[in-house]
């Protein structure tokens, strides 16, 4: 190798171009002149020329990522099963064995608990500390269901998290005194929907996941709490925002800030992103009842007031969950075509519209009509997912219970589904069999 030595008096950028030049040496053991106002700054000494000097090395992680599946086809695991090899390997061999395409798995329950460890700096150690289930070797097992082909999705509760608010309870919603924490009828507390401070920990948990692996980041219990003594409750970080006692404009306002935040590239810079895209998929589950209500139903949650902040919306519309003479049916837990095909074809014509009666920081009035009539975007199919009931609540569910359910969803016009069993036991019998095999280079 050659061996270049530094003239004295020479600056650095000028050795900078003699270096530079030096690159064309004809062959080793040769003698090079540079010539011109250079020609004394360095001598070629030896039969060694030095390397080239190595440009900075990226010690970043590389993450592997599955694109968005279409149609997608989910099963839910929770963190406990996610976190017993057995019992987790029984629901991949549901994957394995069927159409299913993709898999839910619980981030955060309703515990307020994480199922991974997001590292002991992280804000959210202790939930993990403090966890009861999940899977200490979660990053190993992302990756061994995307050498499946399978999407993985990420499920966060949002406001209800009882381990937060017992940890910082000046978040918590409050009892009407305002300053005792709220629980429902289950005895679980809720995060206060202007509590600022916690959404930017549901974003930093967030982008930990992604980091992780997650491909898809869903987001549940994006609503006022419910289920408990409402007339003795009280939302103070909320009702002080410039929306006070508006559920639909504060929730709103949280539905914003989430997605900017979560579609910012920079965010997720720790690791390299392989894959489509560089940023997660961002889902949200409502109530069945959004695709048919015009009002938030007093928890906030509005079709229209979600549908520009997210990738897909996932209605939860399990028949069980309907009241009684849902249009024009006593009991609609008998009737899972019926129930599905009304929910998710409502929500369909909403999704597509260019026009609403319900207003929402994108839309804007047309005119000065009574009522007022709003513009806005038109969505394309794919923004909705149904949310398939697997479990027996006020009624057997089976085979031919479930495939109704999917074919109420086609005929709606909506092609995706996840399907919400809380045992993580699934009716194998109401799915397709998988004839195209799953799996790297196979």
């Amino acid at each position: 190798m050659m061996r270049f030595f530094l003239a004295a008096g020479l600056t650095t950028s000028v050795w900078v171009l003699v270096y530079a030049l030096s690159a064309n040496i004809p062959q080793e053991g040769s003698v090079t002149r540079v010539t011109g106002e250079t020609a004394t700054a360095a001598v070629a000494v030896g039969e060694e020329t030095s390397a080239a000097p190595s440009l900075p090395i990226d010690t970043r992680e590389r993450i592997k990522h599955v694109a968005l599946p279409s149609p997608l086809k989910a099963i839910y695991m929770t963190s406990c099963v996610v976190g017993t090899k057995d019992f987790r390997a029984d629901v991949v061999s549901v994957i394995d064995d069927t159409e299913v395409n993709a898999l839910v798995i619980d981030i955060k329950d309703f515990s307020g608990t994480l199922s991974f460890n997001p590292g002991t700096d992280s804000f959210w150690y202790p939930a993990w500390e403090n966890a009861r289930c999940g899977a200490r070797d979660m990053k190993e097992f992302i990756a061994q269901l995307h050498a499946k082909g399978v999407f993985v999705i990420g499920r966060i509760t949002v406001f209800q998290d009882p381990f937060y608010a017992a940890a910082h309870p000046e978040d918590a919603v409050k009892r009407a005194d305002k300053v005792t924490t709220w629980k429902d009828s289950k005895g679980l507390a809720f995060v206060d929907v202007g509590a600022k401070r916690y959404w930017d920990h549901i974003i930093d948990l967030s982008v930990t996941a992604y980091n992780l692996g997650f491909d898809e980041l869903n987001f549940d219990y994006v609503r006022y709490p419910s289920d408990g003594n409402m007339s003795d409750i009280s939302h103070p970080q909320a009702e002080a925002t410039q929306y006070g006692t508006s559920q639909e404009e504060n929730l709103e306002a949280f539905f914003k800030y989430l997605s900017t935040a979560l579609r910012d590239e920079s965010r997720y810079a720790a690791a390299i992103h392989e894959g489509e895209r560089q940023v997660p998929v961002i889902t949200a589950d409502l109530f069945g009842m959004t695709t048919t209500a015009q009002d938030g139903m007093n928890i906030g949650q509005v079709l229209e007031r979600a549908l520009p902040y997210f990738d897909a919306i996932a209605p939860m519309v399990y028949p069980s969950h309907y009241p009684k003479n849902f249009i024009g049916i006593p009991n609609p837990n008998t009737q899972p075509y019926a129930i599905v095909h009304h929910a998710m074809s409502e929500g369909m014509k909403r999704a597509v519209a260019t026009t609403t009666s319900i207003n929402a920081f994108t839309h804007e009035r047309i005119g000065t009509s009574t009522p007022a009539i709003y513009a806005k975007q038109s969505y394309p199919p794919a923004v909705l997912r149904t949310w398939i009931q697997d479990f027996n609540y006020g009624g057997t569910y089976g085979p031919k219970e479930i495939r109704a359910q999917f074919q109420a969803s086609y005929d709606a016009g909506v092609q995706d589904w996840m399907i919400w069993s809380p045992s993580n036991r699934y009716t194998r019998g109401a799915l397709l069999p998988n004839v195209v095999t799953q799996g790297l280079g196979e």
